[in-house]
């Protein structure tokens, strides 16, 4: 075998293993992430500002968005975004994070 060649695929491979990740820690949930789950009792009340700063409390996330019935939003997600559904009457139909 040639020996440059062998010199040459020694040192690919420790240069290589340098390159190499470590397993580290989990990544933490981001601060303000939201949590949809314990508002969705308010599912069916009538969409006001008491409500949505409830909801904010309850799911823990920074921002808010308001989305009438038959609106088009973006499709971004967000994980610190609570978004509140309603309908032509007020009434909250849904309530999910993004």
């Amino acid at each position: 075998m040639n020996r440059y060649f062998l010199i040459g695929t020694i040192g690919f491979a420790v240069a290589v293993t340098g390159c190499a990740t470590s397993p580290g820690e989990p990544p933490m949930a981001e601060a303000g992430a939201c949590d949809a789950t314990a508002a969705q009792h308010l599912v069916g009340e009538t969409a006001t500002q008491s409500l949505a700063a409830s909801a904010v409390q309850l799911t823990g996330a920074r921002e808010l968005r308001w989305i009438p019935e038959n609106s088009a939003v973006t499709m971004d997600y967000r994980t610190t975004r609570l978004n509140i559904e309603f309908d032509a009457n007020r009434v909250v139909t849904a309530i999910r994070c993004g």
